[in-house]
């Protein structure tokens, strides 16, 4: 058991590492990494080192090419949905970048998701999200942001399970590594802007009164807060 955890503590290094440094693009595509050279550098077993590497090649980072070893892909390959990559890639140096992107996405998806959320919403999570967008104000007043964007999270993810829709519900982890890593990158306020606060107060009346129209509404201008904030 001792052994396998160590194993285990091994592969995340050795894989959060070579994401992070993938991505940032410090191994261009078409670069060629092997077994050996990783078993050198982490000073880990062939075992770990492969590990690995399966993990890297679960996010389309890097593929095994036989008698070449194993080669690092271009970006239009990754698993962009995935919460690891969307990680390393909001620690690169275009962090602004992605999170635009990211923002672009919700924009698209979490819109839609508050008006379904609106017309589906059981009366439990009608008052969940009202508890919440209350407990975010007063955490985000009293600037408790570690605080606040655990609630955040668990909005975000409330109101895309209330609409029923089993894609937008999937999209919960990668919401929560996009607000997680604003905060983690300096992209966020210490103290949220008044106008988010009245948004999320917003979305969950809406949501609570069954009117899709204004949780849509509320949503966009949410979502809008975050795009130009990061494109200041």
């Amino acid at each position: 058991m001792a052994n396998s955890s160590v194993a285990r503590v091994g592969r995340d290094t050795i894989s959060e590492t070579l994401g992070r440094e993938i991505v940032d693009g410090a191994h261009r595509a078409g670069a060629v990494l092997t077994l050996e050279s990783l078993q050198q550098r982490f000073g880990v077993s062939r075992t770990v080192a492969r590990d690995s590497v399966k993990v890297l090649e679960s996010h389309g980072l890097l593929y095994s090419k036989r008698r070449i070893g194993l080669v690092v892909t271009a970006a239009e390959h990754w698993d962009v949905m995935s919460p690891s990559v969307i990680g390393w890639r909001l620690a690169s140096a275009d962090a602004r970048g992605a999170f635009i992107e990211l923002t672009q996405l919700r924009i698209a998806v979490e819109t839609e998701a508050a008006a379904l959320a609106a017309a589906r919403r059981t009366e439990v999570q009608a008052h969940q999200m009202l508890d919440l967008a209350a407990t975010m104000r007063r955490l985000g007043e009293s600037e408790q942001l570690s605080e606040f964007i655990e609630a955040d999270i668990v909005f975000h993810r409330l109101m895309l399970e209330a609409g029923g829709n089993s894609m937008f519900a999937a999209l919960a982890d990668v919401v929560a590594e996009v607000l997680t890593g604003r905060t983690k990158h300096g992209l966020m306020p210490t103290r949220p802007m008044p106008e988010a606060l009245d948004a999320h107060d917003g979305v969950a009346r809406a949501i609570a009164d069954k009117d899709p129209r204004e949780a849509r509404r509320y949503m966009e201008i949410l979502v809008d807060e975050v795009r130009s904030a990061l494109e200041e």
